[in-house]
């Protein structure tokens, strides 16, 4: 009569037998209307129907703590305590939950209607975060219905420190937690809270993932090497966690080996070779920092190269080195090491450098290059001629008037080992009466073959002189 369908009906009824406090003939009610979730660990808290009688159950209890239930519950409520206290529940809260009726109602409507994650939210709710733990390992539920339930309440609320030590108290290995962790991590990094993800990666006792993070805290926001001189601790606290972790390994190799399925692994090799990395860092910092605080630093960019990124990011740190002291000279060994640590393309980064020595026409740099690359000791036999050629295809690229032709760029294609190369050289810069001075040198076949081609690019480009020259000499 009252218009309402059988389960809604059936629900108010209910309803109104929990407020009249008969709370066994509440249960016959809605025992008729609520139903079992058809997944235990789907991220919600269950029927709207359940999650009403929750609230009210729990609302329910507030003035009667205050007055300290156990002593003044009516007698209906210590008879529906002991019916509920038979309930085959797989563990029990201490304190509160354990002896309140309408908490032990709750837990009998949560268990036999609601989900996992609303049997977790309400320990979570009233402090037994033990329960929720013990809870959501005997249910084997995924780490969602854990970040959702546990791990997001208790950073929020201030008690991480207090669930790592649970997590502990009941395997102090933390391999029960394994899976759950790493979801932590994966979330934490997704939201960008690095320093959360990095007290937990301690306590998790990770440590190459602390070292990595740390890297990010060394990195991150950094606009010049003057920042990255002021956060030079925690390069320090990289190799402290790599450290650690070989010590570990070291440990263990003695022993049966220990399984942490969650913790990242790594080669000793590995490890020893990104802590070399960490020094060389520290030594390009330090002197990087130098150089911009001198104001001896000339180059910009929006990005600040490291030795923590790909190779491109390396070779750019060695040309920054080599670039921003007082010479070529100054920064060349430490940039020299780079390339040799990481096996990258010396030529490729000397040609960047020279380039670049164009552009500020530091021409007498370019030269101390050359020499240092010479004096290095593994400099290939066309090293040098290949620099020159790179920087001669930027002067073509510039223009010939923005960057003047003069005795010292003479001089570098002169110092060049190859005639060709020197050819090569004065073409790109345009400066045809030379390259037919070197043209006329070689062998005859290969000589007319040359001064053919300076005499077409003479003809091409409007110079009658060296034109004029080229044919008087075929």
């Amino acid at each position: 009569k009252s218009g309402l369908d059988p389960g809604g009906a059936w629900h108010a009824w209910g309803m109104a037998c929990l407020k009249a406090g008969n709370l066994s003939s509440a249960r016959e009610k809605f025992n008729r209307c609520l139903k079992p979730p058809m997944d235990l660990n789907q991220l919600n808290h269950g029927s709207r129907l359940v999650q009403d009688v929750i609230q009210y159950l729990e609302s329910t209890v507030k003035p009667i703590l205050i007055a300290d239930d156990d002593y003044f519950a009516t007698l209906r409520e210590l008879e529906a305590t002991l019916r509920t206290r038979s309930l085959s529940l797989e563990m029990m809260c201490e304190g509160k939950i354990q002896h309140n009726s309408y908490y032990q109602e709750c837990l009998f409507y949560l268990h036999s209607y609601g989900t996992n994650l609303a049997i977790i939210s309400f320990y979570m709710r009233h402090d037994c975060m033990r329960e929720a733990l013990l809870h959501l390992l005997n249910k084997e539920s995924p780490s969602e219905v854990f970040i959702e339930g546990i791990f997001i309440p208790s950073y929020e609320s201030g008690k991480l420190h207090m669930l790592e030590n649970l997590l502990e108290t009941i395997d102090p290995g933390l391999e029960s937690w394994g899976v759950y962790l790493i979801a932590a991590c994966k979330y934490l990094q997704r939201k960008n809270y690095y320093h959360i993800l990095y007290e937990l990666q301690q306590f998790m006792k990770d440590h190459v993932r602390a070292a990595m993070t740390c890297i990010r805290f060394f990195t991150h926001g950094a606009k010049s090497y003057a920042e990255l001189g002021g956060k030079q601790t925690w390069l320090l606290k990289i190799k402290d966690h790599l450290k650690v972790y070989l010590q570990e390994v070291s440990r263990s190799s003695g022993r049966k080996k220990m399984t942490f399925t969650f913790r990242k692994k790594m080669s000793a090799t590995d490890v020893s070779r990104h802590i070399n990395t960490v020094d060389l860092q520290m030594e390009v910092t330090k002197f990087l920092h130098r150089c911009e605080s001198s104001g001896t630093s000339q180059m910009t960019g929006s990005s600040l190269p490291t030795l923590f990124g790909n190779n491109n990011m390396k070779m750019d740190v060695a040309c920054k080195v080599m670039l921003e002291g007082k010479n070529i000279e100054e920064g060349f060994g430490i940039a020299f090491r780079v390339l040799q640590d990481f096996q990258l393309e010396a030529t490729e980064v000397y040609s960047k450098v020279a380039k670049q020595l164009v552009k500020q026409q530091k021409y007498s740099e370019i030269r101390q290059l050359l020499k240092c690359v010479n004096e290095s000791g593994v400099a290939a036999k066309n090293d040098g001629d290949n620099i020159i050629l790179n920087w001669s295809c930027q002067i073509l690229l510039n223009g010939v008037r923005r960057v003047p032709f003069n005795e010292d760029l003479d001089n570098l294609i002169q110092d060049m080992d190859s005639d060709e190369n020197k050819i090569q050289a004065y073409v790109m810069c345009n400066k045809l009466r030379s390259a037919y001075l070197v043209s006329v040198r070689q062998e005859k076949t290969r000589a007319v073959q040359l001064v053919q081609h300076v005499r077409q690019l003479a003809e091409n480009s409007g110079d009658d002189v060296v034109k004029a020259i080229c044919a008087q000499w075929l």
